[in-house]
This record gives C-alpha cells, sequence and structure tokens, in this order.
C-alpha cells in the first residue's frame, strides 16, 4: 500500500500540509517542540450537542491520526467553552428553573441531572462518554480552567494593553458599526452577581493591572446585570475574552497547528476573519491551518439529517449523543472520514435506503481492504484501504469480519419476527454463517442482525417489511385457477431436496417462464405468504422459512 507520506487520502494531505508548515518556520517548530502537533477544536456547551459538531470532532481526530501515522507527536484537544455565558434557552429546560442564571458562565450553573459538576459538564460529559464509540481520541479541556490557571494572561494582557489596534481590526474586518470598536476585548466576571454577559469593562488600568467595568441592566436584551461597579484583575478567571478574540488567543497560548470549523465561521468578515487578524497583528502567531497570515482559508461544510442545519442552543435536530442509539457511531465515522469535509453532506435515514446503502458501502470497503474485492484501479484500492484504516473503531482484526449484509438481515430477522437466535439459526441453515464460526464472528453477526431489526422499525420505506402471515391470506382466493396450481407445482419443487440459493432462484424462475409469466407465479407466491404483492428475493426468502409451512401455504 502507499505509505502515508505519498498518499492522496484528504487527511493525509492535510497532515503533510500541517508537517510542511512547521518545518518552513521557526517559530512553529518552537511550539511543535514543545506542545506537539495540537490539532484544536472547541464547543459550548449550551445544551443538547448536535449531531452537525461531531463532523468537526471526527474531521479533527482522523487528522491527527494521520499526522500520527506520518511520526509525529498529533494530538487532538477539544475545548469546553463553558466560560460563555448562557444567553437563551433550550425548548427543554423549564424557564422558571433557569431564567435566573441568564447571562452566568455555564460552568456555574446547576446541572439539569444530578452527577455533574454544572450545566457544561452535563452536556460536554453527554458527548464526550460516547466518543470510544466514535473512535475519538481526545484530551479534553475546560477554557474555564484554562482561565483559572493563567494560561491567557499574557493574551489578557497583550489584547489589553493594544485595546486600540483591535477596534481598528474590528473597525477594518467588520464596519464601524460593530460592538467590537467601541468596547475593551475583554468580558469581567461580576463580582457580586456572577455574571459575566451583563458587564461592560469600560477602562483598563494598564499599571495597576486591572479592569474598571460595570454589571449593566441594559446592556443585552436577554439578561438583566445588577447594577454593581467595580474594577477587578482580569487574570486566572477574573472573565473571558469575547469570542473572536478568545479563537485567536488560544492559538498561542495553547500552540495550535491546525483548527477548522464550520464553514459559517469562516464567511469573510465572520469570526475567523477576525480571529485570524488579531492572531497576526496582536499576538503575532502564525494562524493555524486551513488559515495563514492574510487568509481566512475555508471550513467544512455542515452535515445535516434531512436537510435540515441543526441547532444545538434552540434544541433541535438529531443530537450526538443519541444519534449512537439509531444508527452505528462506526457507520458514521465511515460516512463523516469517506466524505471529503469540503462536500456538502446530508444523510437522511428515515423512510429511505440511506442506511442500507451505508453498510453496503462499508461492507465493501471492508472486503477492500481485506482484498476479498478486486479492484482494477489501484488508486481506488489505496484510498479504500486507507479509509477504512482511518475510520476503524478499536483494533483492526487479522481477517474479514463474517459479513451478513443489511438486506438479507433484514428479511431474515422479520422472518423470525425479530428473534435473532433464530434468525442466526436460520443463517447457519442456509450456510451464510458456518457452523465452525468463531464466538467474534457470532457476536458480530447478532449485532447485525440486531442493527437490521432496528433499521426496519425506525428507517425502512414500506416496500422492505413485511410479516409472514400466520393464516392463510384472504387475497389467496382471489387467485385465478391457474395462479393456485403454479403455488402446488412451486411447492413440489422446493420439496424435492436440499436446495442451494442460486439454484432454487434459477429453478423458480424457469419454472414461472414456463408455467405462466414471473411476475404472476411471484405475485402469488407473496400473497399466499406475505398477504402482499411484492416481498424480499423469493429463494432467499423461502429458504428462511420453515419448509414444512411453506409447502402447506403453497398447497393450500
Amino acid at each position: 500500500m502507499t505509505s502515508e507520506q505519498e498518499s492522496l487520502f484528504w487527511a493525509d494531505q492535510w497532515a503533510r500540509k500541517v508537517i510542511e508548515r512547521v518545518e518552513s518556520d521557526e517559530d512553529l517548530q518552537k511550539v511543535v517542540k514543545k506542545h506537539g502537533y495540537i490539532c484544536m477544536d472547541e464547543k459550548t456547551p449550551s445544551g443538547h450537542i448536535h449531531i452537525g459538531s461531531g463532523r468537526g470532532w471526527i474531521i479533527t481526530d482522523t487528522i491527527a491520526k494521520a499526522l500520527r501515522n506520518q511520526g509525529v507527536k498529533g494530538r487532538f484537544i477539544l475545548g469546553s467553552d463553558d466560560i460563555d455565558p448562557f444567553d437563551k434557552f433550550p425548548s427543554y429546560l423549564k424557564k422558571e428553573t433557569y431564567e435566573k442564571y441568564l447571562g452566568m458562565p455555564f460552568r456555574d450553573i446547576p446541572s439539569p441531572e444530578k452527577g455533574y459538576k454544572n450545566y457544561a459538564d452535563y452536556y460536554f460529559s453527554e458527548c464526550t462518554e460516547k466518543f470510544d464509540e466514535f473512535g475519538i481520541e481526545v484530551e479534553l479541556q475546560s477554557t474555564g480552567e484554562n482561565y483559572d490557571k493563567g494560561l491567557f494572561n499574557d493574551t489578557i494582557k497583550i489584547a489589553l494593553d493594544n485595546t486600540k489596534e483591535i477596534q481598528d481590526i474590528y473597525r477594518r474586518v467588520s464596519g464601524e458599526d460593530s460592538a467590537g470598536t467601541k468596547k475593551l476585548p475583554f468580558n469581567p466576571i461580576c463580582e457580586k452577581c456572577g455574571k459575566i454577559g451583563t458587564t461592560e469593562a469600560y477602562e483598563w488600568d494598564s499599571e495597576r493591572e486591572v479592569v474598571k467595568y460595570r454589571c449593566r441592566k441594559d446592556l443585552v436584551k436577554w439578561a438583566e446585570g445588577c447594577g454593581y461597579e467595580g474594577e477587578r484583575s482580569p487574570y486566572n478567571g477574573g472573565g473571558k475574552f469575547p469570542w473572536k478574540v478568545e479563537w485567536a488567543a488560544k492559538w498561542p497560548s495553547i500552540g495550535v497547528t491546525y483548527e477548522t470549523a464550520g464553514k459559517d465561521h469562516f464567511t469573510y468578515g465572520g469570526s475567523r476573519t477576525m480571529a485570524v487578524a488579531i492572531a497576526k497583528d496582536i499576538f503575532k502567531y502564525r494562524p493555524p491551518l486551513p488559515s495563514d497570515w492574510d487568509e481566512t482559508g475555508k471550513g467544512y461544510e455542515f452535515f445535516t439529517v434531512g436537510g435540515r442545519k441543526m441547532s444545538t442552543s434552540k434544541g433541535s435536530g438529531v443530537g450526538f449523543a443519541t444519534i449512537s442509539e439509531h444508527v452505528p457511531p462506526r457507520l458514521l465515522r465511515y460516512l463523516l472520514i469517506r466524505t471529503r469535509p469540503r462536500a456538502v453532506l446530508d444523510f437522511d435515514p428515515y423512510d429511505s435506503n440511506k442506511l442500507l446503502l451505508l453498510y453496503d458501502n462499508y461492507d465493501a470497503t471492508e472486503r477492500v481492504y481485506f482484498e476479498k474485492d478486486e479492484k482494477e484501479n489501484k488508486r481506488e484500492v489505496e484510498h479504500e484501504k486507507r479509509l477504512y484504516e482511518l475510520a476503524y473503531v478499536g483494533k483492526i482484526p487479522k481477517k474479514l469480519p463474517l459479513q451478513v449484509n443489511l438486506g438479507h438481515a433484514s428479511m431474515i430477522v422479520q422472518s423470525t419476527n425479530f428473534d435473532i437466535d433464530h434468525s442466526l439459526e436460520i443463517l447457519k441453515k442456509t450456510g451464510h454463517v458456518k457452523k465452525t464460526a468463531s464466538k467474534e464472528d457470532l457476536d458480530y453477526v447478532k449485532n447485525r442482525l440486531k442493527r437490521a431489526g432496528q433499521w426496519i422499525k425506525e428507517f425502512a420505506p414500506e416496500q422492505y417489511k413485511f410479516i409472514v402471515q400466520e393464516k392463510l391470506p384472504a387475497e389467496v382466493k382471489e387467485l385465478s385457477k391457474e395462479e393456485r396450481s403454479a403455488l402446488k407445482k412451486l411447492a413440489d419443487i422446493i420439496g424435492t431436496g436440499k436446495w442451494k440459493e442460486k439454484d432454487l432462484e434459477s429453478a423458480i424462475y424457469n419454472f414461472a417462464k414456463e408455467e405462466l409469466t414471473p411476475k404472476q407465479v411471484f405475485r402469488s407466491a407473496y400473497l399466499a405468504l406475505l398477504g402482499k404483492e411484492r416481498g424480499p428475493r423469493l429463494a432467499q426468502f423461502v429458504l428462511s422459512l420453515d419448509r414444512k409451512f411453506v409447502l402447506e401455504r403453497f398447497k393450500a
């Protein structure tokens, strides 16, 4: 296989760009020597975090992994912006309980559930507790704790000493009407009421190193300050930067070499453009890829479910923490790594066969990796193998896992009324699972059967659903004499001996052509078994059922 140094896979390409940049920049070499190659992402835990954020996490994790594959210390750090202010209610919170906390840092608000340190810890942990399932290897940080321990003290002083220059950057990038042109680049925490969203710093005393501030009642519409006026040190947790300044400050404070985000952040004049300018002109730090000194770069496209952009604070969309209950995390990781970050991704499993196709694609990639499927295009083979390596969750097995495609598995579980053990026995009977199969393979197949049942119950279109009728369906009475006769003859064919699926499929089709038409014979068989005119592949389906039952039904 092509080495990671030559791979054209998108993650390997970005990893090489990061390494090449560091090797050409003496200042970054010092950063990397001290911290390693840090790939950063961050999230404000304002509520249930939607699956769209997972795209950024998986992209960043994959690039960090690609860096490690190339022999350098690639690190993925994910920060919880838990010192941000609570500024709006998710629909699932009781307003009467949480209204008094508006304007306070999320880390200072009680958790909605017991067992967590605070509001931020609950919603952040809700996702990070699932990271092992997604194969995400990450170092977690609290932005609030980083402020507390003084990580940002140097950049806070630099920013406040250069207030006018930062205001000029706001003016240049976002326009004269931008709020950043009129205030200090720091938001203190009110020492009286503990709010941060309602404070206004109006003076920086650089000699005494304190900010003078007011906690205003009318600063924002969504929270009311207490009216206190005072001064405090901005250091060691005394407050935080405004978001756009904070983004730029994190890069030199933490030592970031790569950090992407959704494309909305990369709109020219937006938060990334501002952070890039502040990093360059104020902190003298080279912005991380995909940005550069004078380039905003491009972020990743949205990941939507059913065409909707999802929102954390509004509480809409599919949650990252809950998606694993419906779609296997390793399949989602595969989907997100398989799709280039700058490609729009709309995945809607509801009432569609998209999940079925995703399983089929994953299985096909797995077969290529284990060289069970031959492809003439060498580059395509290398791409599929690299995709499998980066997408696989856990330790890659030494041999191809026992595969049963989801479509076949869904037919089997419906034939047994969703009895997993019975379904497994049928797969053994039909030769899809060998009697000598290992426990690991059997567990893998049982999991696939469970997921197939879930797909049928939650997502599958009606055409994939059926119920084997315990009694002879009334629709059979509507069949013609010729059709009833054909079913009896078909029963004689099926009952002649042990059939392999392909042989029975040919026998049924050849018989149907000679007797009536394939359409008539297949329709009659489905009506007799299911009470509907269509169903799964007939030979495969018949072999999954009790033979005595099939013969009696066709002869009824």
